[in-house]
């Protein structure tokens, strides 16, 4: 009987809303959207982030059949060259920082070899 947790008691989620978790709605399903257009730009940019990639389903709040939809017209979009791979001017690579390429070591002198 000691081990029994009421309701108040009961573990909740850390960093978690302390009520119910709100249940994103797919977009598409609402305006009933059957076919997603690569061509409409403006649309799917809203499902890609800064730096270009993909958001996710937890993110984007889109059903599993709208967010394969989404992912095919992006990269069908890419590559008919209407949306960017990357973003344009990266702050990293204006900073200097990141990664190096392979060729790069730094303050190393290739003659004593």
């Amino acid at each position: 009987m000691a081990r029994e947790k009421t309701q108040q008691q009961q573990r909740r989620r850390p960093g978690g809303p302390a009520g119910q978790i709100r249940r994103r709605n797919c977009f598409f399903c609402k305006e009933k959207i059957a076919e997603i257009d690569y061509k409409n730009v403006n649309q799917l940019r809203r499902y890609i982030s800064e730096k270009g990639k993909i958001r996710s389903r937890r993110i984007t709040g889109a059903c599993r059949r709208h967010q394969v939809q989404v992912a095919t017209a992006v990269k069908r979009a890419r590559e008919m060259a209407l949306l960017p791979y990357v973003a344009e001017g990266s702050e990293d690579r204006e900073r200097g920082g990141g990664r190096r390429d392979r060729g790069d070591r730094g303050d190393r002198d290739r003659g004593d070899r």
